[in-house]
C-alpha cells in the first residue's frame, strides 16, 4: 500500500509492506497551493510512479487533496467517529493503474453551537487512539491552527482550533509589533522572553491589550528586541492553554507535533502546572495503515 499525507504546502508518502511496517518515504514541496504545471496528477505521478510501475496497486490519501480545493472533495464525518467510521467515509478516485481513496476530515461544534473542522488531523488522532488502548484523553495538535482533540472510547469525541500560528505570523510580520520582534530563532526553545510572555498570559488584562504591552515595553527599552519575539509566541501560546483549559480540557494531555513547537507548548503547559506528555514515532503513518487495514489494502 501507498500512503500520502498531502498538506497545504508539501507532501509525504510512504510505502508499506504486507504488515504495515514502512519500507520507504518520500517527500516532494507539492502542496495543495504548490502544485506543479499538471497538477494533482503530475505531482502524484511524479512522487509515487515509480511505487505504482513496481506493482503498487492501493492508495490511500490524507490530508488537503480532500479538501474543497484539492484533488476531489471528500465531505467531512461528523464526530465521534473512530477508525472504522472514517474508513467507511472515504473516497474513491481511480486513477490508472491505481485505486486512490481520500480519507475525510472530521467537523463537530464546540460548546457555544460554532462549526469545527479539520482535515489531516484525524489520521494522527486515530493512531494516538490506539496507543491509548481506548483510555480517554486531550490531544494537543500545535500548528498554523492548534487543535485540541478529546479523545475516548475508539473515537474522537470532539475537538477546538485556535489560530495561534497564524496570528503569531500576522502580528509579528504585518503589525507595528513587527519593529518589536526580531526574526525567530531555531535555537535555544524556549526562546528568550517566551516564559515571561507566558506568565503575562496566565494574568488579566487580555490578548490585546497584552499584546501592545510588548510594542510600549519595547519603546520603554524594558524589552530587548531578541525578547520580542520570544514573548509574544509565549503570550499567545499561554492565551491558547488558558483558553483551552477554560474551555474544560483535562490531562492527560498528548503533544505531538513538530518538535520546536511541542517544547513551546510544553513549557507553557508546565508553566500551568499541566500534565502532559509527548507522542513520538510518526502518528500520520501509524493512521494511514489502521484505515488501509480496514479497507483491506494492507496486512
Amino acid at each position: 500500500m501507498i500512503g500520502i499525507d498531502w498538506g497545504t504546502t508539501n507532501l509525504r508518502a510512504w510505502r508499506f509492506g504486507a504488515a504495515g511496517m514502512v519500507v520507504e518515504s518520500r517527500e516532494a514541496p507539492y502542496g495543495v497551493t504548490r502544485l506543479p504545471p499538471g497538477g494533482f496528477d503530475a505531482a502524484f505521478a511524479e512522487v509515487v510512479g515509480e511505487w505504482l510501475a513496481d506493482g503498487e496497486t492501493g492508495v490511500l490519501i490524507a490530508g488537503m487533496a480532500g479538501s474543497r480545493q484539492g484533488w476531489l472533495e471528500v465531505p467531512y464525518l461528523e464526530c465521534p467517529a473512530g477508525v472504522e467510521q472514517i474508513a467507511g467515509a472515504t473516497r474513491l478516485l481511480p486513477i490508472a493503474p491505481a485505486a486512490v481513496r481520500i480519507i475525510p476530515g472530521l467537523r463537530t461544534r464546540d460548546a457555544d453551537g460554532v462549526p469545527e473542522v479539520l482535515r489531516g488531523e484525524e489520521t494522527a488522532l486515530i493512531a494516538l487512539l490506539a496507543r491509548r488502548d481506548a483510555h480517554e484523553a486531550t490531544i494537543c495538535l500545535p500548528g498554523t491552527h492548534t487543535k485540541w482533540a478529546h479523545v475516548g472510547g475508539d473515537r474522537v469525541l470532539g475537538f477546538t482550533t485556535a489560530m495561534t500560528g497564524e496570528v503569531f505570523e500576522a502580528l509579528s510580520q504585518h503589525t507595528i509589533l513587527r519593529q518589536s520582534c526580531a526574526p525567530p530563532s531555531a535555537d535555544p526553545v524556549p526562546p528568550p522572553g517566551f516564559m515571561a510572555g507566558v506568565a503575562q498570559a496566565k494574568r488579566p488584562g487580555g490578548l490585546l491589550h497584552q499584546a501592545f504591552g510588548l510594542r510600549a515595553r519595547w519603546l520603554m527599552g524594558e524589552m530587548a528586541q531578541g525578547e520580542g519575539t520570544g514573548f509574544l509566541s509565549g503570550l499567545l501560546i499561554g492565551h491558547d492553554v488558558a483558553a483551552a483549559l477554560e474551555s474544560g480540557v483535562s490531562p492527560p494531555i498528548i503533544l505531538c507535533g513538530a518538535d520546536a513547537l511541542v517544547r513551546l507548548y510544553a513549557a507553557a503547559l508546565e508553566a500551568f502546572g499541566i500534565p502532559h506528555e509527548v507522542a513520538t514515532g510518526e502518528p500520520v503513518a501509524e493512521g494511514l495503515v489502521l484505515v488501509g487495514r480496514r479497507l483491506g489494502l494492507v496486512g
